[in-house]
């Protein structure tokens, strides 16, 4: 067994353990005891059997990622549950201990403290939040579509453009789905919407060109009156699995470039195309993965621009935000909007809009999901189609981005 596993297998036995005494104290039911014992000990029986028989190269997240999420939610349960046992168990031992200084009567001094159901009832409470969180982001949140709509001003954006409709997707993930009626219905609602243009923004599996083959004709009948265009995100290039061969691994990015043409998007890689609409036209530029914090730094925006010119209006299509933080907002060229993806904004989250907006990853990400501006150029991060790893969302659903630009009034 992987020293990795029997490390987190110990670390959740005795949170299952700990945990477990606060729920005894609750409920004396002895089957209700056994029920807690088996579906904690099920979690990681399920686990480790997924994890040994794992092949290298099938792709693990689509393989044992359900069995991984079921196991961090009870981990969790028992933590949560734990850490809030432990502070009394803490109290318990002070209390004791001044009783044992300051009391004189023998069979004062002897006691110590019963657990307190109270605290007990807290402490359940408190570890149900995120672990009823997380099994429903898992069985109902990872296909909560969400349509969300902005409209964007801009002075300089061509009059024919005035109205125009784009619509974003990104990080699709297919190596995660598990459920074509739902996949399905998303397809169906990025249809709806009827937008001029629609625009891909990285991320189209997890691994391997081959986890896009099963959904590749249902992507295929996206449609919009000027096209869909894409480019790659960091795990479109297949460099978290293994490969018998380099030249297999260029095989397989050869094969996804092929899979998304048959599919009808047009692959800007570090290149650009114009949208022209009544003798008006905009610039579309697409560059290859640029992040930071070690991903993969293929995207090259000077390349990328070449025959656009700097007064032209300009839609940046850039996977990573970093890349917009640290390059884009200072080039030269006025970068008007800039689409990306990438954060998923941690697929966990709570957004209550007009009053909080929060997930982890804001502690990585300065922008991590939905518009921002600066110095005059917005940024869309898309918080993502699909999902990888943790096998749900909860808070931040799956996103279609519906962006309109605006001829902003000069009066």
């Amino acid at each position: 067994m992987p020293r990795f596993l029997i490390v987190l297998s110990i670390i959740y036995i005795v949170a299952a353990i700990y945990g477990f005494q606060g729920f005894k104290t609750l409920f004396k039911n002895v089957w209700l005891h056994w029920a807690y014992g088996l579906l904690f000990l099920g979690a990681l029986v399920n686990l480790i059997v997924r994890v040994l028989n794992y092949t290298p190269g099938d792709g693990i997240r689509g393989q044992i990622a359900n069995a991984g999420g079921i196991f961090v939610s009870f981990l969790l349960l028992g933590l949560v549950l734990g850490v809030v046992l432990l502070l009394e168990d803490i109290i318990r031992l002070f209390v004791y201990g001044y009783n044992k200084m300051t009391v004189l009567s023998d069979n004062q001094t002897d006691f110590f403290p019963a657990r307190r159901k109270f605290v007990s009832i807290i402490g359940l409470g408190i570890a149900a939040l995120p672990f009823g969180a997380l099994l429903y982001g898992m069985y109902k949140g990872k296909y909560n579509y969400q349509v969300l709509k902005y409209a964007l001003e801009f002075e300089d954006l061509p009059d024919a453009f005035d109205g125009y409709q784009i619509t974003q997707i990104s990080d699709v993930h297919s190596g995660s789905f598990d459920d074509r009626e739902k996949v399905a219905y998303g397809i169906d609602l990025i249809n709806k919407q009827q937008s001029d243009v629609i625009l891909f923004t990285g991320d189209m599996v997890n691994d391997k060109a081959k986890e896009m083959e099963p959904w590749a004709e249902l992507f295929g009948t996206l449609k919009a009156k000027d096209g869909k265009f894409s480019i790659l995100g960091n795990h479109d290039y297949g460099d978290y699995t293994g490969w018998p061969s380099a030249e297999a691994k260029a095989q397989n990015l050869e094969d996804l470039k092929n899979l998304q043409k048959k599919m009808g998007f047009d692959l800007l890689l570090n290149e650009n195309r114009y949208l022209e609409k009544d003798g008006s036209k905009i610039a579309l530029v697409g560059v290859e993965n640029w992040g930071a914090g070690g991903f993969k730094k293929a995207g090259d925006l000077h390349k990328a621009a070449e025959g656009i010119q700097e007064k032209d209006f300009k839609i940046l299509m850039s996977h990573d935000p970093s890349h917009w933080e640290q390059q884009v907002i200072q080039d030269k060229y006025h970068y008007h909007l800039t689409l990306s993806g990438h954060t998923h904004g941690m697929q966990f989250g709570i957004e209550i809009p007009g009053w909080v907006k929060w997930s982890p990853v804001k502690w990585r990400y300065k922008y991590w999901a939905g518009i921002y501006e600066e110095m005059g150029q917005f940024i869309n991060v898309n918080r993502g189609f699909g999902f990888i790893g943790y096998p749900g969302r909860f808070g931040i659903w799956p996103e279609i981005s519906v962006i309109t630009l605006k001829k902003k009034s000069l009066t």
